[in-house]
């Protein structure tokens, strides 16, 4: 009576998502039938412990087998080579997955295990980048789920083909099949895994395209549907990661750094490096925001450990620290290696700051003007705010202040409507450096004095506020152009300033013209002594 009572209670745990205690009392109850071993082999997974779920998984196949219920077999192999996989273990859940094709062989056509291990035959085309099979895969899964009145195998192919359509561009299509996904979770239709994956997949496509406002929602439901399993270990990383990048976008960093760090000890719980690694560069982004340099640099080498690349982060801490040749070969190298639009548009903006501090004005304008082609083609507000930005830092850089300033404004009251105040921060500072160049000093004063308070709000760091406010008395000259009036004054030649700042003389030459007209001066003995007088060394 006592296994009895255990097993129902285990059941009922179960049914509730309470994970822990399903786990534990189905642990207790030692024949159980293949339905319990799945429940247990799914409890054992949502509570954290794979090599109970492995082991459960195992002797469920191994029943089937002796049962001579061939495509239950199939079924507990599938399962085996999807948890195995995520471990890491690759070969060993190929090894499974092979298994189950060959039990398959003498099976018929039309059946729905089959649908299954196409989820396996999906991320091996993947991996190869064979993407015209692996959407058609994508297809026939959803199909076969349909088909067989299968939700999750329905939701599974729809993920699939969302996320390839995206990443060949059509991110609209891509996007729209991602939300009929959704609705399946949302209604309850999934097991905990499927829908646990459906939900990661679609907040982290929401962000690489900068759908500010699909992943927000998207968090928010995925973080309620956390908290209803309080035992629930895989997944709250991810939750917690995406939380930190909305906290991020609201400007709450030191909130943000404390999701990124629990999301971080999570995976390191569950032995999920390359996701640690993301966390860790998710650390870093922050961290150099805030100026703390040295720690973000920490994080981002902790990450390339995990086997994560951080980039485009890594690039712009090397901008921000001066290494601007090392900024210049690491994204050329990125955007050589990117394909796809989707990826570009995460390389694009900081590619194009780093080209523009580089002084290399025709590679800025393309990657300015690739990324507006790709906004306006994806449509998503958080990606058209970001390449007006781009659009506005590159009219600057050449001080076209009547092409820069709607670029600026666009920006200004995109993130606006995204409530993201240090990108907001930023936008306004390129208004407040249009209207100089215009001439208009009061609207640019007040422009560039509302940025520098909200980004010592914020804890932020970014070009100094206080050098933009004294610019007027520097002649309105860039930074750069002051970088080559110091060497100038320093007594280094063109070809000399050229060489240390990774210029052609062409460029230092222009810079110096430049630098003629704005100080209204006729000569590099002129400009030093201004220079000298205006305190500007």
């Amino acid at each position: 009576m006592g296994i009895v009572d255990d097993l129902e209670q285990a059941r009922r745990a179960f049914e509730r998502r309470d994970w822990a205690a399903a786990y534990d009392r189905l642990s207790l109850v030692a024949d159980l039938g293949p339905d319990d071993l799945l429940k247990l082999a799914t409890a054992a997974f949502l509570a954290g412990d794979d090599d109970a779920c492995i082991r459960a998984l195992q002797r469920g196949y191994q029943a089937h087998v002796d049962s001579g219920h061939t495509l239950g077999a199939v079924r507990f192999a599938f399962w085996l080579g999807l948890v195995l996989s995520t471990r890491g273990e690759a070969a060993v859940a190929a090894g499974w997955v092979a298994r189950a094709q060959r039990l398959l062989a003498d099976q018929p056509d039309d059946v729905v295990e089959r649908g299954y291990l196409l989820i396996h035959d999906f991320f091996r085309y993947l991996d190869q980048q064979d993407f015209a099979n692996a959407l058609r895969i994508g297809s026939a899964i959803a199909d076969l789920g349909r088909r067989f009145g299968e939700p999750d195998l329905v939701a599974q192919g729809l993920v699939c083909q969302g996320r390839l359509l995206m990443y060949s561009g059509q991110v609209p299509e891509g996007l729209a099949l991602l939300d009929e996904a959704m609705v399946a979770v949302a209604a309850g239709e999934l097991s905990p895994i499927f829908a646990g994956n459906v939900y990661c997949a679609m907040i982290e496509a929401c962000q690489e395209v900068a759908d500010f406002g699909r992943a927000s929602a998207w968090t928010s439901a995925l973080t309620r549907w956390c908290d209803t399993q309080p035992d629930l270990v895989p997944f709250t990383g991810q939750c917690a990661v995406h939380r930190g990048q909305i906290l991020r976008l609201r400007g709450a960093f030191s909130e943000a750094l404390e999701e990124f760090e629990l999301a971080r000890r999570r995976y390191a719980a569950t032995n999920s490096q390359g996701a640690a690694g993301l966390a860790l560069s998710e650390c870093g982004d922050v961290l150099r925001i805030r100026g703390e340099f040295a720690a973000a640099e920490s994080c981002y080498e902790q990450a390339s450990g995990f086997g994560y690349e951080p980039q485009p982060g890594m690039a712009l801490l090397w901008l921000a620290r001066g290494r601007t040749p090392a900024a210049l070969a690491a994204i050329r190298r990125l955007l050589a290696e990117t394909p796809d639009p989707v990826h570009r548009s995460r390389l694009l903006p900081a590619a194009t700051e780093i080209f523009v501090a580089g002084d290399c004005g025709d590679e800025a304008e393309a990657a300015a003007g690739e990324l507006t082609k790709i906004a306006e083609a994806f449509g998503c507000t958080g990606l058209r705010a970001t390449a007006a930005y781009c659009a506005g830092l590159v009219a600057l850089a050449s001080d076209d202040a009547g092409r820069a300033l709607p670029c600026a404004r666009l920006a200004t009251q995109l993130w606006t409507g995204l409530q993201a105040p240090y990108e907001i921060a930023r936008a306004r500072v390129l208004v407040g450096r249009a209207f100089r160049i215009l001439g208009d000093e009061d609207s640019a004063t007040s422009e560039l004095t509302a940025a520098g308070q909200a980004f010592a709000e914020l804890g932020a760091v970014t070009e100094s506020i206080d050098r933009l406010l004294l610019r007027k008395a520097a002649g309105g000259l860039t930074a750069r152009e002051l970088e080559v009036l110091r060497l100038v004054a320093a007594g280094n030649s063109n070809t000399e300033i050229a060489q240390h700042l990774v210029l052609s003389d062409k460029t230092v030459a222009r810079h110096l013209s430049n630098i003629f007209t704005k100080l209204d001066v006729p000569s590099r003995t002129a400009a030093v002594a201004y220079a000298h007088a205006h305190d500007l060394l």
